[in-house]
This record gives C-alpha cells, structure tokens and sequence, in this order.
C-alpha cells in the first residue's frame, strides 16, 4: 500500500479513485491529475494491462496531458483518464454491464469527473455509459472534427514558419481510426495531399478512396519522404530512433503522448524538425467538448473560434523555442502551469 501511494505521489496526481463491479467485472481506475482550473476531463481508455501499476501509470501521464490542454485551451478544467482494465471477467454480455455500472459510478460524482471515448472503448461502450450520466459525452463525431481541426492549425503554424502555404504540403497521416479520418478529412479540405496508413490496411485504403489520398505500407510509414508527418494511432511513435530517420520537416499528430521520451524532441531539434506538442494540436476536441458541456458556450462558432485559437499558441511556442533553444514541449507546459498557478495564488489569495 505504501508504494501504491508514492507512486501516486511521484506523478503529483490530485486523486485516484478505483471503480469496481464484481458481478460485470468491471475494473477501472480514474486519474485526477487536477483540479485548480475546473472539474476533471478525460477520455475512458479500455486495454489489457500487464499490472495495476502499469494501468495506473498510463492513466496518470495521460491526466496530465490534459491538464495541460485545458490549461492551453483557457478553459475551465482540469485533466482526468478514466482507464478500463480489459480482463476475461469482462467479456461477452458482462461488458454492457461493466459500462453501465461505469456510468453509474460517473455520475455519482457529480461532476467532478466528465468523460468521453478513447483508444479500446468503442462508441456502444460510450453509449451505454450516457444512459446512465449526463457528464458522458456520446456523440464522438464532433469531436473527431474538431481535433482534425486543431491538427490542421498547428500544420498551418509550421507551414508559416516555413515561408509556405498549407495547400500543397504532403501530410502523412499515421492512424486511420475516427480521430485519423478526422485529421484526413481537415487536411483534405484545405488542399493538402494526404498519405494515409494503418496496420489495417484495408480501413486505410477505404479512408484513401473517399479522399483521394495515397495508402503508404506501414513498415514504411515513418520513414517516408513527406513535409509533416501526423501520428494519430498509439503514443510513443517517435522515438529516438524514429526522430534521426524521419524524412519529415515537421510533426504535428493527433496521437496522445507522440514523443517516446525526451531525447526524440531533442533529436528532433537538432535536425531542425519542428514538433508541435500533442497537448496543442490533439486539444481541439477537449477545447470543444468543455466549452460546450463545462462552460456553457452554445454558440458553435465561439467554439470553433477556441479551437483555431490552438494554432496560433502552436505558432508562438514554436516561435518561442526557435528563440531560446527550449523544447516546445517545455515551452507549452510552461505556458500552461503559469495559468494554473496563478490561479492557485488567486485562491490563495481569497482564502
């Protein structure tokens, strides 16, 4: 038990709530990273884990990616990952019940936790979970859209450091699930010539006829001489090998934690690849969802307003690390951490 809090405490989570059903077998865990801003939101993750620490330490990094991206986006939240432990105990009839009960003990929150999909929870899995919490968001296609969108302005943000114009850059798009299609689809229709690929090669394929788009092999994927490279699959695709081979000028994906460590950005630096960190350009859907549902904003051209306003902060961090020789990343964390603690020095203040 010991460990299990010091583990909590290395990754300066707020809280860690596990959620438990025995008669669906449902296993979760739920990562507050924190709360300063707002009510915590995140995605519901659903995978097998190797152990409890490992579930709980995907969960954590990626709480904290969103805290950042709410903290970027100006909005009213904090960052949370609800992470579904996919076991046997789970499976057939037992899984609409495990999600059922997971809505259920959502709600009972009362908002301090709001969710959509993510990687392995498909949307019958988020569907359920609405049935029984408003504070789940159902419909996944507008989100897809508006991360497609945040995509597209950190693209444009590199294009313009470049001297160049988005249309007519070649955009190889790694993933062609929802979030994938999406970042095609925003590319597509500002004239980029989009690559696709994807371990299913027949869901690539489908995405490149409706588009017009070219299929590349996945083995080849990464390596490919394109201008940006878009990772939308799993997080860790650019690692420090990757980082020395790509053949790209830049990256800028809508995949959650791109960079497999520190010393890929700096490779990337040191070969003059600009990256726009993941916490910008994947934030369009979070920056759309808790405008709508946490702050209120109905109009949806305010909302897409805060969303294009991504590629403008994209633009000044990467400005901004061209001029100190700092990692974008840095850059953008620090961007957010100044909002989040001067508004704890603001409650501070009151208390």
């Amino acid at each position: 038990m010991e460990s299990f809090f010091e583990l909590l405490e290395a990754h300066d989570s707020a809280r860690c709530l596990f959620l438990s059903d025995r008669s669906s077998g449902l296993r979760a865990l739920a990562v507050l990273d924190d709360l300063t801003l707002g009510p915590a939101v995140g995605g519901t993750r659903t995978r097998a884990y190797a152990s409890l620490t490992s579930a709980f330490e995907d969960a954590a990094a990626l709480a904290r990616a969103m805290t950042i991206k709410c903290a970027l986006g100006g909005l009213d939240a904090g960052g949370a990952k609800i992470v579904v432990i996919d076991h046997p105990g789970m499976a057939g009839t037992n899984r609409p019940r495990a999600f059922a009960r997971l809505g259920q003990l959502i709600d009972e929150l009362g908002g301090l936790v709001r969710t959509a999909g993510d990687l392995g929870t498909t949307a019958e899995d988020v569907a359920i979970m609405g049935r029984y919490s408003t504070r789940v968001h159902v419909d996944e296609a507008d989100l897809s859209a508006a991360t497609g969108r945040s995509v597209l302005g950190g693209v444009a943000a590199c294009a313009a450091l470049k001297g160049r114009d988005v249309a007519g850059l070649r955009v190889l798009v790694q993933g062609c699930g929802s979030i994938g299609s999406a970042v095609a689809r925003a590319l597509t229709a500002a004239d980029v010539e989009v690559w696709v690929t994807d371990i299913d090669t027949a869901r690539a394929e489908t995405l490149a006829t409706e588009l017009g788009a070219r299929v590349v092999a996945v083995e080849d994927s990464l390596v490919s001489p394109c201008d940006v490279l878009s990772p939308c699959a799993v997080g860790g695709a650019i690692t420090n090998d990757v980082a020395a081979a790509i053949q790209a000028w830049a990256v800028c994906g809508a995949a959650n934690n791109i960079l497999a460590d520190r010393a890929s950005e700096r490779r990337l630096m040191a070969r003059d690849i600009l990256f726009v960190p993941d916490v910008i350009a994947s934030a369009g859907a979070v920056v759309d969802g808790v405008s709508r549902q946490v702050m209120g904003v109905r109009d949806a051209g305010e909302r897409l307003a805060r969303v294009d306003a991504l590629g403008t902060i994209a633009r000044e961090v990467l400005e901004e690390s061209g001029k100190t020789g700092t990692p974008p990343t840095a850059v953008a964390h620090a961007r957010a951490w100044a909002r989040i603690h001067a508004k704890r020095d603001q409650i501070a203040r009151r208390a």
